[in-house]
């Protein structure tokens, strides 16, 4: 079985998830290809410790050195426009809800995030 984090395979674009009634459905926000996988929800609880938090804050304020280390994915930035940022992701909230997705632009730098 495939992951989540999958790319189209009609343009590469990396696919988008979103929670749907029995599954997730993974959408390409280049081409609009869809996909319906069927998963099982699973509970974890845990706590970040303050030094989880404080390496996952390293990323955001890092050095440009450390940032290039980043994947790159084709996305808008909503500030300049150019099409090609860096991405990473963290648990911004409960473990029972998606991960929030941060964006760097590589252009003028604007960071900016989104929900799943």
């Amino acid at each position: 079985m495939r992951g989540l984090l999958d790319f189209c395979p009609k343009c590469g674009t990396r696919m988008r998830v979103k929670r749907v009634e029995g599954g997730v459905k993974l959408i390409c926000p280049k081409c609009g290809h869809e996909e319906f996988r069927k998963t099982k929800v699973l509970q974890a609880k845990y706590e970040v410790s303050p030094e989880t938090r404080r390496e996952a804050l390293t990323v955001l304020t890092g050095e440009e050195s450390e940032i290039s280390t980043l994947p790159t994915t084709q996305v808008e930035c909503p500030k300049c426009g150019y099409g090609e940022a860096y991405w990473w992701i963290i648990q911004t909230r409960s473990a029972d809800e998606a991960p929030t997705q941060f964006f760097k632009c590589k252009r003028c730098g604007y960071v900016w995030r989104e929900y799943s």
